[in-house]
């Protein structure tokens, strides 16, 4: 059987592209707390809606049914889930906690309010930010980064069986 080891040439890079994607998070996280995101955050859903095909339309269908149960709720949810996100990916907190929590926002983000980055035509020019976010998710948890310049070295120790919600154990 063939064993795979990859080293790091120059480990704290990393560290510093998880702050960077954290500082982004931030950015974007702050203008979900404005009002004008709350009032008008069932608007982002229902305008992915059109062109789409069928099935696309049914699943955003679902998630503005859902979030108009307490819309204003939702907004302020996904305001504090970004925060919470940036803030962890900043210090390199319960990593891999938050590289799956990201990764999961990153795909309801792109499966709804950017319609699957669709819908696609001659004029189509990109397929969507957050499906990019989901890949550098799988990176960052992929190299470990929370090791890296943050706090994860520390917790992983502390944490014991429970290290897996951190980039885990360092010998």
């Amino acid at each position: 059987m063939l064993e795979y080891s990859a080293t790091l040439r120059h480990p704290a890079i990393v560290g510093v592209i998880r702050i960077v994607f954290g500082v982004i998070w931030l950015i974007d996280a702050q203008f979900k707390w404005r009002p004008s995101f709350v009032q008008d955050f069932v608007s982002f859903l229902t305008g992915a809606l059109d062109k789409q095909p069928a099935l696309i339309k049914a699943w955003i269908q679902l998630w503005i049914d859902v979030v108009n149960v307490n819309p204003v709720g939702f907004a302020y949810f996904v305001a504090f889930a970004e925060t919470a996100l940036a803030v962890a990916l900043i210090l390199g907190l319960f990593s891999n906690l938050s590289y799956i929590g990201g990764a999961l926002l990153a795909f309801v983000i792109w499966s709804t309010a950017e319609g699957f980055g669709g819908p696609y035509g001659a004029s189509s020019t990109d397929i969507g930010a957050a499906v990019i976010y989901i890949l550098v998710f799988a990176l960052l948890w992929q190299t470990r980064a929370g090791l890296y310049l943050g706090l994860d070295r520390r917790l992983g120790k502390r944490l014991g069986s429970l290290a897996f919600v951190a980039s885990g154990r360092t010998t």
